[in-house]
């Protein structure tokens, strides 16, 4: 006896025409896919989008919170400025492409060493996240990491989105005159 044929394995000439998927069935469940694909697809890109803004303000928030701790344990003026291409603070007056009070264009971290500036962090541009804020450099001073200028604020939103209706991708950090930043969900309508 056969020992396939005592397994009970038929091969392929056994097989009728009950195994397998018909054109219609597989064209159905394509059309499905395709359905659930177009459904799911704007709100795919609105989370990354949620996360792309949430990230660059949460970068932001970290080095807030480098630049006073840095003022604190070294007693020395830490400065953070907008930067160019070439990564070094834009002058006074002078704006990133939306503007003067648009820091988009990124941001660098400088401690003063005897009248020298130190670059402590960079963090660069980043065309698809506006962030409205200070039109100033930020400087934290010694010795408890104070901001001068007083409240701060910075908002943060997909570029080109409308403000108000799109509050769950945006992110708002403000900074206390004691130079401790928070971060919260929504915006603030930063415009200082």
């Amino acid at each position: 006896m056969n020992r396939a044929s005592s397994c009970g394995f038929r091969g392929f000439s056994g097989l009728s025409g009950s195994s397998g998927f018909t054109l219609v069935e597989l064209c159905v469940v394509l059309a499905v896919m395709a359905i659930i694909a177009t459904f799911s697809a704007p709100s795919f890109f609105a989370w990354q989008m949620r996360d792309q803004v949430d990230a660059r303000a949460r970068s932001f928030f970290s080095t807030l919170s480098l630049a006073r701790a840095e003022a604190l344990r070294r007693g020395a003026r830490v400065t953070l400025c907008r930067i160019d291409a070439a990564r070094h603070c834009l002058a006074s007056g002078k704006g990133c492409e939306g503007g003067i009070t648009d820091w988009s264009c990124g941001w660098a971290l400088f401690v003063d060493r005897d009248g020298v500036p130190a670059l402590l962090r960079v963090e660069p541009a980043m065309s698809s996240i506006a962030i409205a804020g200070a039109a100033t450099d930020l400087s934290f001073t010694p010795p408890s990491g104070q901001v001068i200028g007083g409240f701060r604020s910075f908002d943060f939103s997909p570029r080109g989105a409308n403000p108000a209706g799109n509050a769950a991708a945006r992110r708002c950090i403000r900074i206390a005159a004691g130079g401790r930043p928070r971060i919260t969900q929504g915006g603030c309508g930063a415009s200082t």
